[in-house]
């Protein structure tokens, strides 16, 4: 059976108490700020109403976003979850990172290694104590080890280690650290990987979740070292193996006498609990008075998806993209993304420069103040947080690439878009400030820009032997 942390269950109330003592001291003796970085499971642009949403509430998140910055063209690392993560974790984009794929093959290239660097590692060094708590899904027990939370600069890690495993919200099992923790939950169709779906689902991963993320602040009131804290819940991904319908949540809250169907009413719970959840965290930040002096980011790991019941249309949650998960259009990989930090970060701003999950880790690295791994592909966007403009950020490429559905590729440099088609390798131009639905190809129009960002995008990438592309055909890349 499940065992409650320890963390939780010795927590006294005396140290409940001397949190509101604390307050003042934390927040005006400690340069570098702790760190809470929430990365979602396939949330769309519009699934927010800060970002549009019409039927969901997220009154906490919009909140946030009220009290911080929004960036409105904010980019995931990958149109699908475990190169995004991987981007995010090594600000390396996917024509250079080691997992480009979702792919499951008893390859490394699906894991990261020993000599990858990830933001754990530098935060370490600049003396930050570092948890994990959600989806991992870039390394596992066993012969892909090396990729393991632990392993890669977190000193505490609870959650799934197999993106697969994650599709169950009510698993049998999960990890803490390299230790199997066992639920009440019974998965009669249980896999290998621990995918299935449970018969009487009585644990929710997400109650988990947030006892360990709440447990863990609880723990940090005292300490005299700033804490980084990556928290990746599964919401609202469905649970594939869970036909035909696998958007799992204990119940419908507030949408249970809409006059919707049970998956349009499961997606918004599962979207509302998330706005829920991150309102917990700011509270108990508050309660124990070191909401001050921490950074708070939230995003989502790629588009939104229609998987088991999602109606993306029905919810509008591309925004005004298109495109969902799977498409390198700005649907797929346009995510929201709000940056919270009082008195740092401007509360009430809205800001439209591009940037992408690669560029998280320098600009950690600056925040926690020792330098970012050479050879990324990220730049340090600071300042951009802090409310300067950047302009050399709009003079970069932005890149991506995808192994599934014929590979595509996509860039980005200031107001224009490429994006390389599946299957004919024909490259298409957007202006994306008169076109952010990517209706219009100016590519005909504009041939010497769509031959330079052709040539730009066959020169991102380096030949990986695990993530094979077919670049080398000239009958993929021609222009027509």
């Amino acid at each position: 059976m499940y065992v409650f942390p320890k963390r939780i269950l010795n927590l006294s109330i005396a140290v409940l108490a001397s949190a509101l003592c604390a307050k003042a001291s934390q927040a005006a003796t400690r340069e570098q700020p702790n760190v809470i970085l929430i990365l979602v499971d396939d949330l769309g642009y519009g699934d927010l109403g800060s970002y549009g949403q019409k039927k969901i509430k997220t009154p906490h998140l919009d909140k946030l976003g009220s009290q911080g910055t929004r960036f409105t063209s904010a980019y995931a690392g990958a149109t699908v979850c475990a190169p995004s993560r991987c981007a995010l974790m090594t600000g390396m984009h996917t024509g250079h990172g080691r997992v480009r794929g979702n792919r499951r093959e008893t390859t490394p290239g699906v894991f990261l290694a020993a000599e990858d660097v990830t933001i754990a590692e530098v935060m370490k060094e600049a003396g930050y104590r570092t948890a994990f708590v959600g989806k991992w899904g870039l390394g596992e027990v066993g012969e892909r080890a090396a990729g393991l939370p632990r392993r890669q600069g977190f000193d505490y890690s609870f959650g799934y280690l197999n993106q697969s495993h994650a599709h169950n919200s009510y698993p049998s099992h999960m990890w803490r650290n390299e230790s199997k923790i066992h639920f009440p939950n019974t998965v009669p169709d249980e896999n290998e990987l621990g995918m299935g779906v449970s018969d009487n689902k009585e644990v929710f991963s997400q109650d988990v979740f947030m006892e360990e993320v709440l447990g863990y602040l609880d723990e940090q009131q005292g300490s005299e070292d700033p804490f980084f804290l990556y928290f990746a819940p599964t919401l609202p991904h469905a649970n594939n193996e869970s036909r035909p319908f696998g958007l799992e949540i204990p119940d419908y809250g507030e949408y249970i006498d809409k006059e919707w169907t049970d998956a349009h009413k499961a997606y918004a719970a599962m979207v509302g609990r998330i706005d829920s959840d991150v309102g917990k965290i700011m509270q108990r930040l508050e309660s124990l008075g070191i909401d001050q002096n921490t950074l708070v980011i939230f995003t989502s790991d790629n588009g939104p998806h229609q998987e088991r019941g999602a109606d993306p249309e029905f919810f509008q949650s591309s925004g005004p993209f298109k495109g969902i998960k799977r498409d390198l259009y700005e649907g797929g990989i346009r995510v929201p993304m709000i940056v919270h930090w009082p008195a740092q970060v401007p509360a009430g701003r809205v800001d439209d420069t591009p940037w992408y999950f690669p560029d998280v880790l320098p600009t950690l690295a600056t925040i926690a103040g020792v330098e970012a791994p050479r050879g990324i592909d990220g730049v340090d966007v600071s300042p951009l947080l802090l409310g300067a403009r950047q302009p050399e950020l709009d003079e970069r490429l932005l890149y991506w690439e995808f192994h599934e559905q014929s590979k595509p590729q996509a860039a980005r440099r200031g107001d224009w878009k490429a994006v390389r088609c599946c299957g004919s390798g024909r490259v298409e131009l957007y202006f994306l400030p008169n076109d952010p639905g990517e209706t219009n190809d100016l590519a005909p129009l504009y041939r010497p820009l769509q031959a330079q960002f052709s040539r730009e995008m066959l020169e991102a990438r380096t030949v990986s032997p695990y993530w094979p592309y077919p670049l080398d055909d000239t009958s993929f890349v021609r222009q027509k």
